[in-house]
């Protein structure tokens, strides 16, 4: 009896020893892509450490603007290899971060979770980003601070409205600083408009809003057009004189 219990002893220690198991060197990359890049390419290396081949089921990211792919199917014992992450970066500034989910046979550890965190160069720094003027206000002008970003060379920036209700200008503030005024010619009625804020020799766009408002949930009308007029309550229908010479 006791060699029986022996043995099955031993038999469970070998067959935990024999397990298939990955060891990840790192499963979080931090990626800091420079000006002008496309793409972020973070890369998660592995080792079979088991002794039986390690299958991987799936791999798949957390966005559409991120592509992950395993070199192999299988991983057999002692091999190596890795996952491939693929960021997009597209307009895309400041801190992203996206996940991979991997998914094995493991009978341990059946899905990681890796993580890729890019830091993108912003070009523009914005603030603030909302410029609003409450109806009946004296439509004095309300300024946006621009900065370039860190390493980027920024001389004139350009800023348009989408809406001819609101003036924008620009001054320089100090070397890659400016100053954008804005202002609206009347606050009578409630408008918005978009600006568009560029800096030379850039494709990329940046965005602010000005607004006249008034209290929360009041309709905003369009740009050019006037707000709808509230509705006016209905009066009652005159009472008919008495005809001439006549007495209640």
């Amino acid at each position: 009896m006791k060699t029986h219990i022996l043995t099955l002893t031993l038999s469970f220690i070998f067959c935990l020893a024999a397990r298939a198991e990955l060891k990840w060197e790192q499963t979080a990359v931090e990626l800091h892509p420079a000006r002008g890049d496309k793409q972020a390419i973070g890369y998660f290396k592995y080792q079979n450490t088991g002794k039986t081949p390690v299958h991987f089921k799936s791999v798949h990211a957390s966005c559409g603007c991120t592509a992950a792919q395993s070199q192999k199917d299988q991983v057999g014992p002692g091999e190596k290899g890795e996952i491939t992450a693929t960021f997009n970066i597209g307009d895309r500034t400041g801190t992203q971060v996206k996940t991979v989910t991997v998914e094995t046979d493991e009978a341990a550890n059946q899905k990681t979770v890796l993580t890729l965190k890019a830091i993108i160069p912003q070009e523009l720094e914005i603030s603030p980003t909302f410029v609003f003027w409450k109806q009946g206000e004296k439509p004095d002008p309300k300024t946006i601070a621009v900065h370039a970003g860190k390493d980027f060379n920024v001389k004139n920036i350009k800023v348009t409205s989408s809406s001819p209700d609101f003036q924008t200008k620009v001054e320089e503030a100090g070397e890659g600083q400016f100053k954008v005024d804005v202002q609206p010619k009347e606050t009578s009625r409630l408008i918005a408009s978009t600006l568009t804020i560029q800096s030379e020799n850039s494709p990329k766009t940046f965005y602010a809003t000005a607004r006249i408002t008034t209290a929360p949930g009041a309709p905003v009308a369009p740009a050019g057009q006037k707000a709808p007029a509230a509705p006016v309550a209905p009066t009652a229908p005159a009472r008919p004189s008495a005809p001439t010479g006549q007495t209640h």
